[in-house]
């Protein structure tokens, strides 16, 4: 498959050239440029940056994966910074100025072309900032320096901002190609993010009523609509192979993206030497040593479709028994008992020194070819559809319109590749899940069971994919963050086989440290390497003596730095945060 990649010098060069005042003499200016498909094509290609990194994918750190540390976000530790704090609008002024001098070029079909892509990435700029600030100032054109009156602009309401991110996204879909092309924007790919968009802004203003913000239906209309196009007429589809044992794991460890389900990714190349960390990230203590947060684990139903949290003695399995008969996909996120590399053959099982919960991760995880410090190459996906399916389900729960056929089409055919049985809509509402309503305590109404279940598949599906924060956060459950992180249980110290081949591969003690026989054995001290909830036996708590604080008060914003107050008397700061400006 062939990857495009960006040329970083090209880049830099042409956006040097961004002083709209001066323009530096070994820069290219907009009376020298603009004027051919080529040179809209390398000037929109800098668009692409603002994309996340692989660490911006796979790097998750919220509730589903936990490690040494904790975010600020989640420890209360975020503070409103001097300056920068995410109020960043350089990526927004190269998009304006490109559509500002793109009708310089003759040759229509280009311009609506790479103009689409331009909308593309302002909406998805917008978008991020929304999610981060509320309400902004919206600029749809370039600023100088001189020009006082917008450089001290009032923000906009948050309703004005994401009316005009829909006419930039609705402008991007009708302009852009409808081929696929996996490192490039498409109308498919529009159509992704527009889903995305409307999902988000729907359910935060149905569940954020402090907010006052109207027309949530609408939004959950759009999403529904963005996301059934794409279901229809794109052409994406499922990767399976009709082995629901692998087929999730391999479409993530694929160096290709695969172009079956995936709409857009981020390309890397042993060729080319773009690379990120993965495979280290997952194997070496130097990053924290994440792994699956006990919650999640919990949360994947048995083979048979069944809730493993309705078991009464689902909180006290031993590993080797709570990860058995579970959905596919557990053991293709996870080390589990009998998991071995892809391409090789022999069993592993977690290393207790590069996870911190015991669920050691294995999403992305390619061959060990890759395995050192910053040589993973696998693609990163940024939308795939499995994505859309999710937003079309969940937003016709929320919104009171889902029906079987729905699910059928939507959720089923996920739990379909994985070997699970489907979930039936009557079933899930007069059973709403108990284990999930307590993490998720603003759900309610007739519909309460279904969407619960699509909340679990999304979490399930979606591990790793950098969504789950934006998901917590539209949903108004970010106080869910205080509760205890843990990981795997023990029911004391001794000497455990983590896949049952007769071997022992942790030895788990106080006091003195045992000679045990074994090659590989793991040795963990109570209180030292782990601590356990009950002193002696347990699950593995995760940061105990970090507190953990959430204020729904003001925590689902984050504030405007100080700095930018001070130059802009009209901005105002998000609720909550006191700067004393």
């Amino acid at each position: 498959m062939k990857k495009i990649f960006i040329s970083i010098t090209a880049i830099l060069a042409i956006l040097s050239a961004c002083d709209m005042e001066k323009y530096p003499l070994d820069a290219v200016s907009p009376n020298t440029f603009f004027n051919t498909e080529s040179d809209l094509r390398l000037y929109t290609n800098s668009f692409y940056l603002a994309l996340p990194s692989a660490e911006g994918v796979y790097n998750e750190a919220v509730d589903n994966i936990v490690k040494q540390s904790l975010e600020d976000e989640i420890s209360g530790m975020r503070i409103i910074p001097t300056s920068d704090g995410g109020w960043t609008w350089t990526n927004l002024r190269n998009i304006n100025f490109y559509l500002a001098n793109s009708s310089k070029c003759e040759d229509a079909d280009a311009r609506a072309h790479y103009d689409g892509v331009a909308w593309f990435f302002r909406a998805y700029f917008y978008f991020n900032m929304v999610k981060r600030f509320g309400d902004l100032p919206w600029y749809d054109e370039v600023i100088s320096d001189q020009d006082i009156e917008n450089l001290q602009k009032a923000r906009d309401p948050r309703t004005l901002v994401v009316d005009n991110i829909l006419k930039d996204i609705n402008n991007a879909i009708d302009n852009l190609p409808s081929d696929h092309r996996i490192n490039e924007v498409t109308r498919w790919t529009a159509l992704a993010l527009k889903a995305r968009i409307c999902l988000h802004e729907g359910t935060f203003r149905k569940y954020h009523t402090e907010f006052n913000l109207p027309n949530s239906e609408t939004f959950l209309d759009e999403a529904i609509k963005a996301s059934e196009e794409l279901m229809t007429k794109s052409g994406y589809s499922l990767y399976s192979t009709g082995r629901p044992e692998s087929d999730y794991l391999n479409l993530f460890a694929s160096i290709d993206a695969n172009p079956v389900e995936v709409i857009l990714a981020k390309g890397f190349s042993d060729e080319l030497q773009v690379y990120h960390n993965l495979n280290y990230y997952t194997m070496t203590a130097s990053y924290g040593r994440p792994g699956l947060e006990k919650r999640l684990v919990n949360s994947y139903l048995m083979k048979d479709g069944t809730r493993f949290t309705d078991r009464p003695d689902y909180g006290t399995l031993f590993f080797t028994d709570e990860t058995k008969n579970r959905d596919p996909r557990l053991s293709q996120t996870i080390r589990t008992p009998g998991y071995t590399r892809i391409g090789n053959t022999e069993p592993l099982v977690q290393e207790f020194g590069a996870t911190v919960t015991g669920y050691q991760l294995i999403k992305f995880v390619s061959t060990e070819r890759y395995d050192t410090y910053a040589k993973s190459i696998t693609d990163m996906p940024i939308f795939r559809f499995a994505e859309s399916l999710l937003i079309y389900a969940e937003a016709k729960a929320e919104k009171g319109t889902l029906t079987q056929d729905d699910i059928d089409k939507s959720v089923n055919l996920l739990r379909s590749r994985a070997g699970m049985p489907g979930l039936v809509l009557s079933d899930a509402n007069a059973n709403p899940d108990p284990y999930l309503a307590k993490q998720y305590p603003h759900v309610g109404g007739s519909n309460k069971g279904v969407i619960l279940e699509i909340r679990r598949e999304r979490r399930i599906e979606l591990v790793m994919e950098t969504l789950r924060y934006d998901d917590m956060m539209r949903w108004k459950e970010g106080a869910t963050f205080m509760e205890q992180f843990k990981g795997m249980y023990f029911p004391g110290p001794g000497n455990y086989d983590l896949d049952e081949d007769g071997n022992i591969d942790v030895c788990l003690y106080d006091g003195e440290r045992p000679a045990v026989e074994g090659r590989k054995v793991q040795y963990l001290k109570l209180n030292g390497d782990v601590t356990l909830e009950n002193g002696t036996n347990g699950c593995i708590v995760i940061n105990p003596h970090i507190e953990k604080k959430w204020d729904d008060d003001k925590d689902y914003l984050y504030p405007i730095p100080i700095q930018e107050r001070l130059l802009n008397p009209n901005l105002t700061q998000n609720k909550g945060w006191v700067d004393g400006v």
